[in-house]
């Protein structure tokens, strides 16, 4: 699997801070580059990644929560493409678990989206969320 690109967003309330904010990504999606782009009064984390090795976190929690199958089914709802996109309950992940959501009103300070583009889609769902045998 070549051109492996993954970009994660996430809006900052008010009412949060963006460094637990950017905690949450971390925890579930390891160390991406994020940085804020304030827009007026609406802050966004921004946080792009390339290659397999940025998916090893979420990889590892998706095989240790033994959510694969769940994951599995999201991610292939979410395919469009050669894109894959779902989005993370920013609260479930500031504690280190995934949990998935809808792009609205399921998580009460917004989810975290996640984007993967790439050659095989496919296969690196396969790889990401393998069939439990």
């Amino acid at each position: 699997m070549n051109n492996v690109h993954i970009r994660v967003e996430v809006e900052v309330n008010p009412t949060e801070d963006p460094d637990k904010v950017k905690v949450s990504v971390y925890k579930v999606l390891g160390g991406l580059e994020l940085m804020v782009i304030e827009d007026g009064d609406r802050k966004t984390l921004v946080g792009e990644a390339e290659g397999l090795e940025a998916l090893s976190t979420f990889r590892e929690l998706l095989r240790r929560e033994r959510i694969r199958d769940a994951a599995r089914t999201v991610l292939f709802r979410g395919l469009q493409g050669n894109s894959i996109i779902f989005y993370l309950n920013k609260q479930v992940a500031y504690v280190g678990h995934v949990s998935f959501s809808q792009p609205v009103g399921e998580s009460p300070l917004g989810p975290i989206e996640v984007e993967i583009q790439c050659d095989e889609p496919q296969r690196l769902i396969d790889w990401v969320a393998s069939k439990i045998a």
